[in-house]
């Protein structure tokens, strides 16, 4: 039918009614419109169901988020491109020589309230090792600018220095 457009859908019907009517839509099923205008079928459709946001009201990190979704979310905004790791280090991966990193809720295994999340001489001697620049986020940092430029680290504080794309 030469159609494009992008169908949003709150709720259990979004899966049990939309999805099944769209798959008979390019089936060829013939009713309603597709009746109307003699469609045979064909054509697609991809579904996208939204995680747990990011942020809160205020601009800060949701209380509820988790690692993983965190991790997703800073990996697309610094590269564009979908996150495929396993979001199980703090080490998120290399994306044109440059490592990724995030230091977030107790993901070195150290939940005190500043442990893993502040970039210190110690957690960063912990960091699996990268050969190149380096984007670390995290609560806050310990380490001098000049230690940072001679590691070739960048500190992306969460969530003031987060930006959307």
């Amino acid at each position: 039918m030469g159609r494009r457009y992008i169908g949003i859908e709150m709720g259990n019907h979004a899966i049990t009614h939309c999805v099944p009517r769209l798959q008979k839509v390019i089936e060829g099923e013939q009713g309603g419109i597709s009746e109307a205008v003699g469609w045979q079928g064909g054509g697609g459709f991809r579904f996208y169901k939204l995680g747990v946001p990011v942020f809160d009201e205020n601009g800060q990190v949701s209380p509820c988020i988790r690692f993983a979704p965190l991790a997703a979310h800073l990996w697309f905004i610094s590269t564009g491109i979908p996150y495929k790791g396993s979001a199980t280090s703090p080490f998120l991966g290399e994306h044109e020589g440059v490592g990724y990193y995030l230091l977030f809720n107790g993901i070195l295994g150290d939940l005190t309230a500043d442990g893993g999340n502040v970039l210190t001489g110690r957690i960063l001697a912990s960091l699996p090792n990268h050969d190149g620049q380096k984007v670390i986020f995290g609560e806050s940092c310990r380490l001098s600018a000049e230690r940072l430029q001679a590691e070739r680290i960048t500190f992306r504080q969460i969530p003031y220095e987060i930006k959307a794309r």
